[in-house]
Protein backbone atom coordinates (compact mmCIF):
# COMPACT_ATOMS: atom_id res chain seq x y z
CA UNK A 1 0.00 0.00 0.00
CA UNK A 2 1.65 3.26 -0.99
CA UNK A 3 1.32 6.48 1.21
CA UNK A 4 -1.66 8.92 0.73
CA UNK A 5 -0.48 11.87 -1.62
CA UNK A 6 -1.54 15.03 -0.23
CA UNK A 7 -1.52 16.31 -4.38
CA UNK A 8 -4.77 13.88 -4.95
CA UNK A 9 -6.20 15.18 -1.79
CA UNK A 10 -6.13 18.61 -3.01
CA UNK A 11 -7.34 17.90 -6.41
CA UNK A 12 -10.41 16.09 -4.77
CA UNK A 13 -11.34 18.93 -2.96
CA UNK A 14 -10.67 21.54 -5.50
CA UNK A 15 -12.58 19.33 -8.61
CA UNK A 16 -15.45 18.65 -5.43
CA UNK A 17 -15.64 22.24 -4.20
CA UNK A 18 -16.42 24.14 -8.06
CA UNK A 19 -18.68 20.77 -8.36
CA UNK A 20 -20.96 21.87 -5.06
CA UNK A 21 -20.52 25.68 -5.91
CA UNK A 22 -21.87 25.34 -9.50
CA UNK A 23 -25.12 23.08 -7.98
CA UNK A 24 -25.61 25.40 -4.48
CA UNK A 25 -25.40 28.75 -7.01
CA UNK A 26 -28.26 26.97 -8.85
CA UNK A 27 -30.25 25.75 -6.05
CA UNK A 28 -29.03 27.51 -2.97
CA UNK A 29 -32.57 29.68 -2.56
CA UNK A 30 -34.45 25.87 -2.08
CA UNK A 31 -32.13 24.04 0.06
CA UNK A 32 -31.97 23.08 3.71
CA UNK A 33 -30.06 24.55 6.43
CA UNK A 34 -26.65 23.48 7.04
CA UNK A 35 -26.27 21.54 10.16
CA UNK A 36 -23.61 23.02 12.61
CA UNK A 37 -23.19 19.50 14.62
CA UNK A 38 -21.28 18.79 11.40
CA UNK A 39 -18.35 20.67 13.38
CA UNK A 40 -18.19 19.03 16.65
CA UNK A 41 -18.13 15.63 15.16
CA UNK A 42 -15.80 15.98 12.96
CA UNK A 43 -13.33 18.01 15.31
CA UNK A 44 -14.40 14.87 17.63
CA UNK A 45 -12.95 12.34 14.85
CA UNK A 46 -10.02 13.85 14.33
CA UNK A 47 -8.78 13.97 17.88
CA UNK A 48 -9.44 10.55 17.97
CA UNK A 49 -7.19 10.25 14.82
CA UNK A 50 -4.24 11.86 15.87
CA UNK A 51 -4.13 10.48 19.41
CA UNK A 52 -4.15 7.26 17.81
CA UNK A 53 -1.49 8.15 15.81
CA UNK A 54 0.32 9.20 18.63
CA UNK A 55 -0.23 6.16 20.52
CA UNK A 56 0.71 4.02 17.55
CA UNK A 57 3.76 5.55 17.08
CA UNK A 58 4.75 4.78 20.84
CA UNK A 59 3.71 1.23 20.74
CA UNK A 60 5.53 0.95 17.31
CA UNK A 61 8.99 2.08 18.97
CA UNK A 62 8.60 -0.19 21.34
CA UNK A 63 8.89 2.88 24.42
CA UNK A 64 8.54 1.74 27.97
CA UNK A 65 5.19 0.82 29.42
CA UNK A 66 3.33 0.01 25.63
CA UNK A 67 2.16 -2.96 24.61
CA UNK A 68 3.80 -4.02 21.41
CA UNK A 69 0.75 -3.80 18.34
CA UNK A 70 -0.75 -6.77 16.10
CA UNK A 71 0.14 -6.13 12.40
CA UNK A 72 -3.39 -6.35 11.34
CA UNK A 73 -4.72 -3.67 13.93
CA UNK A 74 -1.58 -1.43 11.99
CA UNK A 75 -3.16 -2.56 8.62
CA UNK A 76 -6.79 -1.44 9.48
CA UNK A 77 -5.19 2.12 11.06
CA UNK A 78 -3.92 2.78 7.90
CA UNK A 79 -7.23 1.90 5.55
CA UNK A 80 -9.02 3.61 8.70
CA UNK A 81 -6.48 6.89 8.00
CA UNK A 82 -6.78 6.74 3.96
CA UNK A 83 -10.41 6.51 3.90
CA UNK A 84 -10.54 9.57 6.61
CA UNK A 85 -8.12 11.64 4.86
CA UNK A 86 -10.44 10.96 1.49
CA UNK A 87 -13.52 11.12 2.84
CA UNK A 88 -12.30 14.66 4.73
CA UNK A 89 -11.38 16.16 1.30
CA UNK A 90 -14.55 15.11 -0.28
CA UNK A 91 -16.42 16.41 2.63
CA UNK A 92 -14.37 19.81 2.84
CA UNK A 93 -14.78 20.47 -0.79
CA UNK A 94 -18.65 20.24 -0.44
CA UNK A 95 -18.46 22.75 2.68
CA UNK A 96 -16.18 24.74 0.33
CA UNK A 97 -18.50 25.04 -2.07
CA UNK A 98 -21.00 26.45 0.09
CA UNK A 99 -18.31 28.69 1.56
CA UNK A 100 -17.31 29.92 -2.12
CA UNK A 101 -20.86 30.77 -2.52
CA UNK A 102 -22.63 32.04 0.54
CA UNK A 103 -19.19 34.57 0.82
CA UNK A 104 -20.73 37.05 -1.87
CA UNK A 105 -24.25 36.36 0.35
CA UNK A 106 -22.67 38.07 3.85
CA UNK A 107 -25.04 40.96 3.74
CA UNK A 108 -27.86 39.29 4.58
CA UNK A 109 -28.25 36.89 7.77
CA UNK A 110 -29.11 33.45 6.86
CA UNK A 111 -26.49 33.28 4.10
CA UNK A 112 -23.90 34.90 7.36
CA UNK A 113 -25.07 32.16 9.36
CA UNK A 114 -24.35 29.48 6.69
CA UNK A 115 -20.70 30.96 5.70
CA UNK A 116 -19.83 30.26 9.62
CA UNK A 117 -21.40 27.22 9.97
CA UNK A 118 -20.03 26.04 6.51
CA UNK A 119 -16.61 27.30 6.94
CA UNK A 120 -16.47 25.86 10.32
CA UNK A 121 -17.30 22.53 8.70
CA UNK A 122 -14.76 23.42 6.05
CA UNK A 123 -12.13 23.65 8.75
CA UNK A 124 -13.05 20.65 10.67
CA UNK A 125 -13.09 18.42 7.65
CA UNK A 126 -9.30 19.97 7.26
CA UNK A 127 -8.32 19.09 10.53
CA UNK A 128 -10.20 15.62 9.81
CA UNK A 129 -7.57 15.18 7.05
CA UNK A 130 -4.03 16.21 8.68
CA UNK A 131 -5.19 13.79 11.74
CA UNK A 132 -5.51 11.32 8.93
CA UNK A 133 -1.98 11.69 7.41
CA UNK A 134 -1.02 12.02 10.82
CA UNK A 135 -2.34 8.90 11.70
CA UNK A 136 -1.10 6.92 7.96
CA UNK A 137 2.66 8.28 9.22
CA UNK A 138 2.70 7.38 12.26
CA UNK A 139 1.51 3.45 11.43
CA UNK A 140 4.98 3.17 9.24
CA UNK A 141 7.45 0.82 10.72
CA UNK A 142 10.46 2.73 12.22
CA UNK A 143 13.71 2.54 9.81
CA UNK A 144 11.43 2.60 6.62
CA UNK A 145 11.93 4.03 3.33
CA UNK A 146 10.13 6.71 1.64
CA UNK A 147 10.39 4.35 -1.42
CA UNK A 148 9.59 0.74 -0.95
CA UNK A 149 11.64 -0.55 -4.17
CA UNK A 150 15.43 -1.50 -3.54
CA UNK A 151 17.97 0.53 -5.58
Amino acid sequence: MRPTRPVVLVGVFVVVALLSWLFVRQTYSGMWLVPWTAIPTVLLLAVGEAYTGWMTRARLARKPGTKPVEPLAVARLVALAKASAYAGALFAGLFGGFVLHTASLLDKQTPRAEFFVTGGSLLACVALVVAALFLEHCCRVPGDSEDPRPD
